[in-house]
């Protein structure tokens, strides 16, 4: 999802009537204004040629909002890539003291150091050691994704990806001036990308591998041999991982392994606090990197965005540094409801158990394209996101997000139902 549609997302505890159907009216008047966009009659001041830059023309807004456009007001959301739960309350009371205590001016561009350290103790689970110098605090794992690219990718380099996978992969890649490469994820390998299949996209232009484990828009979960397999890779040839790991927490099954673990000086990590601790509103993620890296990382950093927010950034030591209940009770939840949605998918499609993060990729046996099913969808009141959103090998799928209640996820499957068995 965009940024400007993440932007008019509810608070995930809000669940009335009244500020569903607000939401999704301010949603609606966004798309009406978007969708009349006609560049053709946009003065741009050199006759009718665009005047700006091609790194931004060759990418394109997602067609999801055209999913949201057809939407009822009171529309059951399967489509958020958001916790629907509230931040947990000792990271607020956090925010709160900070706010008092005055915390509301820049910071160290790189961060506050405690927080550093408290992210470097983080990683150690995962045998991973680093040092105030190889860690970078960010707005978000998205700028972190984006500082990665800009400071690894040189106009006309390669970056492999998994397809499907995260929207913003690809994107990204060309912002900084790369080339994607995709590399297929099956489901009858339960979506987990191959080292076999890395290895075949290999080329002499190759610079960056992306995995993200757990994964969106999938669930997998990557195993320890997979992720060995990745790092032999990147030495034997030496291009760099950048390892997106936000859902590291959100596991049902199997355990997280980072590259980090195994080599330190090829693999970039990404993560934040969005996920794992509710917190996608308050922006703040971080990056793991070699230290000359980081450095490189810094100095887009320091020009787009100075430091992280302040505040979050004490909210995010409370979350890493306080108790993990929270995290504990909501993964549980997410268990749960995966049960439910399976239970549901079992009687009208083929989909592949997610092993993390909150999400489900069916198959259904329709001669719609993914597309066309989640728009008849969404006139019916069910949001879900098309599978070709997440690359051309996601078409015939649809992402489904358990980030709902089980009373909202029922309602919705009714609806589901009688849509695929009407194909």
């Amino acid at each position: 999802m965009l940024a400007y549609e993440r932007a008019l997302c509810p608070p995930p505890h809000a669940t009335t009537r009244s500020k569903r159907q607000s939401y999704q009216q301010s949603l609606l008047r966004c798309n009406a204004q978007t969708s009349k966009l006609d560049t053709s009659s946009l003065d741009c001041g050199v006759g009718e040629t665009p005047m700006w830059a091609e790194r931004t023309a060759q990418i394109s807004l997602s067609g999801i909002r055209e999913i949201f456009a057809l939407t009822k007001p009171d529309a059951i959301n399967l489509g958020l890539g958001q916790p629907d739960f509230d931040t947990p309350a000792h990271i607020k009371e956090a925010a709160k003291k900070a706010l008092d205590a005055g915390y509301t001016s820049y910071t160290p561009n790189k961060g506050f150091p405690e927080l550093i350290d408290a992210i470097a103790h983080y990683y150690e689970q995962y045998g991973v050691q680093a040092g105030q110098e190889q860690i970078i605090c960010t707005s978000g794992g998205s700028e972190a994704l984006h500082l990665a690219f800009e400071a690894l990718v040189n106009p006309g380099d390669e970056v492999i990806l998994p397809d499907p996978g995260f929207v913003a992969y690809s994107p990204l890649t060309r912002v900084a001036g790369g080339v994607p490469v995709s590399a297929r994820v099956k489901a009858e390998d339960d979506f987990k990308l191959q080292p076999s299949t890395v290895a075949e996209c290999i080329t002499e232009k190759t610079k960056v591998l992306v995995i993200n484990s757990p994964a969106n828009p999938t669930g997998a979960v990557q195993r320890y041999d997979e992720i060995r397999g990745f790092v032999e890779l990147a030495e034997d040839n030496d291009f760099y991982i950048v390892s997106d790991e936000v859902y590291d927490k959100l596991l049902y099954e199997g355990e997280h392994v980072s590259p980090a673990g195994f080599d330190s000086e090829h693999v970039v990590v990404v993560n934040s606090v969005s996920k794992t601790y509710a917190m996608t509103g308050w922006r703040l993620g971080y990056a793991i990197a070699p230290a000359a890296l980081v450095e490189e990382m810094l100095k887009v950093h320091q020009y787009i965005q100075a430091c992280a927010p302040s505040i979050s950034q004490k909210a995010a030591y409370a979350a890493l540094t306080g108790p993990q209940d929270s995290v504990r009770s909501m993964v549980e939840e997410f268990r749960t409801r995966r049960s439910v949605v399976m239970e549901h998918l079992g009687e009208i499609a083929e989909c592949v158990t997610p092993e993390g993060a909150f999400y489900v990729f069916p198959r259904f046996a329709t001669s719609d394209t993914s597309l066309d099913l989640t728009k008849k969808l969404a006139q019916r009141g069910v949001i879900v996101v098309p599978g070709s959103a997440f690359g051309r090998f996601g078409e015939g799928h649809i992402r489904i997000s358990y980030a709902a209640s089980k009373q909202d996820i029922d309602r919705a499957f009714v609806i589901i139902k009688e849509e695929v068995s009407a194909r």
